[in-house]
């Protein structure tokens, strides 16, 4: 069986399209290979790093991408994780269906806390969300 190509994708490519390819490597490396862009390019977020390390996914090695990267990819399904890229997806080659599943932007609500455990909180639920969402893949969004 031939694995789907999947895209992940952001505004930024730096935390939660990062987590959601991280899971996917970790979780379903035999059904899925998994790419993750952002409409723009923020960088890595070292946060978005420390909670999945925290359940023992390395996505250090990774690094933000623009989608236009990716374009020689055959990609099956788009994941839009925020809402902003859902809004803005660019039309990629082959027309791939664009599947939208919005998860808490953890940085925003990190910054509205004072307290830093509180903050990293928040990085550490949305990583848990997406982990639970790719989890339910590829049934989740095959139709």
């Amino acid at each position: 069986m031939d694995k789907l190509h999947i895209l992940f994708l952001c505004t930024g490519n730096s935390c939660r399209s990062q987590m959601a390819e991280g899971w996917a490597r970790h979780l379903k490396s035999e059904l899925i290979e998994p790419y993750s862009a952002g409409i723009e390019t923020h960088g890595l977020n070292p946060l978005a790093v420390k909670a999945m390390a925290e359940r023992g996914v390395d996505i250090s090695g990774h690094h933000s991408k623009h989608v236009d990267e990716l374009s020689w990819i055959s990609l099956d399904y788009v994941v839009t994780v925020c809402g902003h890229a859902d809004e803005s997806c660019p039309t990629l080659d082959g027309r791939p269906p664009v599947i939208h599943v919005g998860f808490d932007d953890p940085p925003k609500l990190a910054r509205e806390e004072d307290d830093e455990k509180i903050a990293f909180g928040h990085y550490q639920r949305v990583r848990d969300e997406i982990r639970t969402f790719v989890e339910s893949l590829p049934q989740a969004i095959e139709k």
